[in-house]
């Protein structure tokens, strides 16, 4: 590893330490609070869709999300460690069989939809065997 990647994985994991990162990974919904500057007013601003692209390339990584506003699609690409982003939040996971969406581009309505990733049952065995109930 040369030196500049080493810089680059400190300061990965200096930003990582601040404000963690969810895993999520293409077709989850994502929900990412960004702080946007109107002329002398700062506020936050919620930006929610559909992820359909992740560039993991360390302190340059980024992720694509898209959603349908007004009837329109709008997409914007994030780059993961920006100190703008306040907050990523994943909402729910979708399930798909691509690294890259850029399908759903070309789609619209219900055709655009994602299944969502079923829920795991699992339960911790303490609880999947339960007592017998018989005293003896």
């Amino acid at each position: 590893m040369n030196l500049l990647q080493q810089i680059e994985r400190e300061q990965v994991e200096k930003l990582a330490a601040n404000r963690p990162v969810p895993k999520f990974e293409p077709g989850d919904m994502v929900r990412v609070m960004v702080r946007v500057i109107e002329g002398e007013r700062e506020r936050v601003q919620a930006f929610e869709g559909v992820c359909i692209a992740r560039k993991n390339a360390g302190i340059n990584s980024n992720f694509t999300l898209r959603k349908i506003s007004y009837g329109e699609g709008v997409e914007r690409v994030f780059p993961l460690y920006s100190p703008r982003i306040t907050a990523i939040e994943v909402v729910r996971r979708g399930v798909v069989r691509r690294a890259k969406l850029y399908y759903l581009r070309g789609r619209t309505g219900k055709r655009a939809r994602i299944v969502e990733r079923a829920r795991s049952s699992l339960r911790p065995a303490a609880e999947a065997a339960p007592a017998s109930t018989n005293p003896e």
